[in-house]
């Protein structure tokens, strides 16, 4: 099956455009004020406008009020939610919009039982841990930790980019691949062709 692959932390339409000239399957919004590459929704709404079909936008929320995602999902019209805080199963049931849940690798995770406790999700995106951090460390994690009999889909994170892609999707065979900073020129600002080596990357993967 082919590797899906989702370029999050997208703040310009000319990035979200060479991503998906260069194959993108989804393209990640972060909607969490303290990240760089946060962004307003007013933004995102005009560069969803300017999309063409068939590519998947997904929102980033970390430990958002229920009233902040429902704002930010009127204005955007955004496809999915991915949640990358300490949110409980029935805080994502409540937008009745998909979602898929970020578990970050600590030390103690069963990551079984998360993704059993987070049954309504569509899939588990897996993400390196650092306290304090809710994400986008440019951090690899030890993909053996990842147990193979997980009953959804998987999303590989963490300090991903065209030198490890690769050896990723062959170890841990995941759904999805997700990347920001390993293609980014600065945080936020997307570099093109580091996009398209990513992207040519994960097709010699498959």
């Amino acid at each position: 099956m082919r590797t899906r692959v989702k370029i999050c932390g997208i703040t310009r339409l000319e990035d979200a455009l060479a991503a998906i000239d260069a194959g993108a399957d989804a393209l990640g919004f972060v909607f969490y004020p303290p990240s760089p590459r946060s962004v307003e929704p007013a933004v995102v709404e005009a560069i969803i406008k300017q999309l063409p079909p068939f590519i998947t936008t997904v929102a980033l929320f970390v430990n958002e009020s229920p009233e902040q995602v429902r704002a930010v999902l009127d204005q955007t019209g955004i496809d999915l939610l991915q949640f990358h805080g300490d949110e409980s199963p029935e805080y994502c049931n409540q937008f009745e919009r998909p979602y898929f849940k970020a578990l970050r690798m600590s030390p103690d995770i069963d990551v079984v039982v998360e993704t059993e406790r987070f049954a309504t999700a569509r899939a588990v995106l897996l993400d390196a841990y650092r306290a304090g951090v809710p994400g986008g460390t440019g951090e690899a994690f030890d993909w053996d930790r990842i147990p193979t009999d997980l009953n959804k889909p998987l999303i590989l994170a963490g300090g991903l980019d065209q030198s490890n892609v690769n050896q990723a999707i062959g170890q841990v065979k995941p759904y999805a691949v997700d990347v920001s900073g390993g293609v980014e020129a600065a945080k936020g600002l997307k570099d093109c062709s580091k996009i398209i080596s990513f992207m040519n990357e994960v097709s010699r993967a498959n």
